[in-house]
C-alpha cells in the first residue's frame, strides 16, 4: 500500500487493478467447435480478489454457436446487452431476437432458464455482468443436471426418502463404542 498526497489529503492506494481495457484482456474459450465456440474476456479480473462480488465479460459468439446450456441460477442475477450482431434469446417457454442496444434482465431465484445464440452470418458480440456467489446452485432444464458451485460438482439428482439408505443402527453408535473402548 502507498500513500499519495492530494490537495493536502493523504490517500491510500492499493495495487488494485481497477481498469481493465478490453484489448488488455486475455481470449479465453474458444477451444470447441460450433455449436460451443463462444470466446470471452473477463474485464473485471481483480474484483473478486479485492472481495468484489460483480464481474463483467465481454463474449463473443459465432456463427451457429450457443454461450452455454439452457440454465437458470438460484443466486446470481445476470445482465446482458447486446453491442454487436443478432442473435436469439431463449427465455423459459418464450424465444426472440435480439440485437444491438437490447438489454436483457435475468433475475435469480425464478427458476427461469435462458439461453443466447447465434444462428446468422455474423459474430454477436455481448457484454454479461453478474454477481458471484460462492453458494450458487444452477438447473439445466434441457438435460436435468445440477451444478452446486460449494461441491464443485455438475451432476443429476435422484429423489430419494430422507431416510433412505441410512444405516440400522445409525453408525454414531459403533464409532461411540470404539471409541469409549480406547479411554
Amino acid at each position: 500500500m502507498t500513500a499519495i498526497a492530494n490537495r493536502g489529503a493523504l490517500i491510500m492506494s492499493t495495487k488494485f487493478e481497477a481498469v481493465t481495457n478490453l484489448a488488455d484482456a486475455p481470449v479465453e474459450g474458444g477451444d470447441a467447435s460450433a455449436p460451443w465456440a463462444s470466446e470471452y474476456q473477463v474485464l473485471t479480473p481483480h474484483m473478486r480478489e479485492a472481495g468484489g462480488r460483480l464481474g463483467m465479460v465481454m463474449n463473443r459468439l459465432p456463427p451457429g454457436s450457443v454461450g452455454c446450456p439452457f440454465h437458470w441460477h438460484t443466486h446470481e442475477d445476470e445482465v446482458f446487452y447486446i453491442v454487436s450482431g443478432r442473435g436469439v434469446l431463449r427465455y423459459g417457454k418464450t424465444l426472440r431476437d435480439i440485437g444491438p442496444g437490447d438489454c436483457i434482465s435475468c433475475p435469480a431465484g425464478t427458476k427461469t432458464a435462458h439461453q443466447i445464440a447465434n444462428p446468422y452470418d455474423e459474430d454477436l458480440m455481448y457484454l454479461a455482468a453478474g454477481n458471484y456467489d460462492a453458494n450458487e446452485v444452477c438447473g439445466y432444464p434441457d438435460t436435468g443436471k445440477v451444478m452446486v458451485r460449494s461441491l464443485g460438482t455438475v451432476g443429476r439428482l435422484e429423489a430419494a426418502e430422507y431416510m433412505d439408505g441410512e444405516p440400522e443402527p445409525p453408525r454414531i453408535f459403533g464409532l461411540h463404542d470404539e471409541f469409549a473402548s480406547k479411554r
